[in-house]
């Protein structure tokens, strides 16, 4: 072996996929942080400040499917450079920016970016690393970015804000972006292949993800009974069904139907959504207590989190060499019951709970069970799929992830808001109040772990994964980029 060879094989691709992915992920958090501050600078009104951060997961989550498909027609690795480009690009004029307008412009950017880097560095990792051993490592750490992206998010908001000023929460990404960029030189097998973008498909496709991801960030603003939000679920149900409808007849379809013929993947894409769910909820539950009710500042808050960040690191580092030996189904709904456990046993939060004895305790457990879980369902996702249909494969796995975490934030925020409304009629005071309806979020976060664990259960394969089966399958018709 060369070299160059093992370098390609090495440590440095390994870093790129993962700190590619932990910019995207972080950038869902590390704003939030920031928000006090760029409303006092730049004036922003309470009705605009929140698209600050809404606006950067619509257009993630909207353009996921096509970011997916450029690639596998154009070339992933020329997909994710193009991405981060934009990504860097928007990055800076959001730290520039002069005004609210600028900074929501420059997060909608942001999200494009983003949709174009997501599916394709996941699609990547099975072309750069040949063999398993070295692909589940990649796989691993990939899918503990995922987790450890929103608590380092929180710390370095936290850091930057308070230290250089809110702008840095923006330019910091510039130099992480450039060295990702000139790291990408490393990953392997950039391939295009035949065909052409299903233009109506993509129109269709985008258009109805636009419409579901922006009906649930208003259910999570207003609740589920918001006129709005109802009429965007309708449109959704419309546009998505029309473009199923046309992605059976297309001949180059943005999203192959095939994909979901294959019963773990496609339930390894409904186990996502659900499982995604609860881990953030929970995540978004637990921090809004940490700071309402024991009175955390946010970088306390932060820090708070990092048994969080131990436990993902423990269960996506081991969920590899448990799926060598037991089948998948068994790993993900062991993860599930986990994640599960510790949601259930932090409903039972009061007051004056205690930080160590249980919440610390409770954070590292629902950790270890969502890194084996995201570990397994990834492996289905991803493993035994045709090279041409990988980038679209994965994209389809990150935005049941992201539509699972708004959704997550919009039901578990809506529960707590309402239950600690109905609790003002009576004598408990204002954090007796949040407590009662945190307690109850959690518990229903904890309900959703465990029918994500049953679905997983029933469509998961039930023997383990070969190595031939972890490759993607070559097809005629291809040609290297360059």
């Amino acid at each position: 072996m060369t070299s160059r060879t093992a370098q390609r094989r090495g440590l440095v691709p390994l870093l790129v996929i993962a700190t590619a992915q932990l910019m995207l992920v972080l950038d869902d958090s590390i704003v939030n942080i920031a928000l006090p501050s760029i409303q006092q600078e730049l004036g922003v009104g309470p009705v605009e400040l929140p698209w600050i951060v809404n606006v950067y997961i619509l257009a993630f989550g909207a353009l996921l499917l096509l970011g997916g498909r450029v690639g596998d027609l154009h070339g992933r690795r020329r997909a994710l450079r193009a991405g981060l480009v934009i990504f860097v690009l928007a990055s800076l004029a959001g730290g520039l920016g002069i005004n609210s307008e600028t900074l929501i412009a420059a997060r909608a950017i942001q999200g494009l970016g983003a949709a174009l880097v997501a599916p394709n560095a996941l699609a990547l990792i099975t072309t750069t690393f040949s063999d398993r051993k070295s692909r589940d490592a990649a796989l691993s750490l990939y899918g503990a970015m995922a987790g450890l992206g929103i608590v380092v998010g929180l710390l370095l908001g936290g850091v930057l804000t308070g230290t250089f000023g809110w702008r840095w929460v923006f330019f910091i990404n510039v130099p992480i972006g450039i060295l990702v960029l000139l790291g990408s030189r490393t990953l392997v097998g950039a391939d295009r292949h035949s065909g052409s973008l299903d233009v109506p498909g993509a129109v269709l496709g985008t258009g109805g993800m636009v419409a579901l991801v922006y009906a649930i960030t208003r259910f999570g603003e207003d609740g589920f009974t918001d006129a709005t939000g109802l009429g965007l679920i309708g449109a959704a149900i419309v546009l998505l069904a029309a473009f199923v409808f046309t992605q059976n007849r297309s001949h180059t379809p943005l999203v192959p139907l095939s994909l979901f013929r294959d019963r773990s993947r496609a339930g390894g894409y409904a186990s996502m959504l659900l499982l995604a769910i609860g881990p953030m909820g929970t995540f978004y539950v637990v921090t809004l207590y940490l700071q309402q009710v024991q009175h955390y500042s946010p970088l306390q808050a932060g820090v708070s989190w990092l048994p969080f960040a131990a436990g993902l690191v423990l269960g996506a580092g081991t969920a590899p060499k448990l799926l060598n030996r037991v089948a998948p189904r068994f790993v993900a709904a062991v993860g599930a019951l986990l994640s599960a456990t510790a949601a259930f046993w932090f409903s039972f939060i009061q007051v004056d709970t205690n930080y160590w004895l249980q919440l610390a305790p409770a954070m590292f457990v629902i950790a270890v069970g969502f890194g084996l879980v995201v570990i397994t369902l990834t492996q289905a996702a991803v493993y035994h799929v045709d090279s041409d249909k990988a980038g679209v494969a994965s994209a389809l796995l990150n935005s049941a992830q992201q539509i699972g975490v708004a959704l997550g934030l919009a039901i578990l925020a809506g529960v707590a808001a309402t239950v600690s409304g109905n609790a003002r009629n009576s004598d408990l005071a204002e954090a007796g109040q949040l407590v009662t309806g945190y307690g109850t979020a959690l518990g229903v976060a904890a309900g959703l772990l465990l029918a994500g664990g049953v679905l997983a259960l029933v469509t998961l394969p039930a023997r383990t994964i070969s190595e031939s089966e972890t490759k993607t399958t070559m097809t005629p018709g291809v040609e290297a980029e360059h």
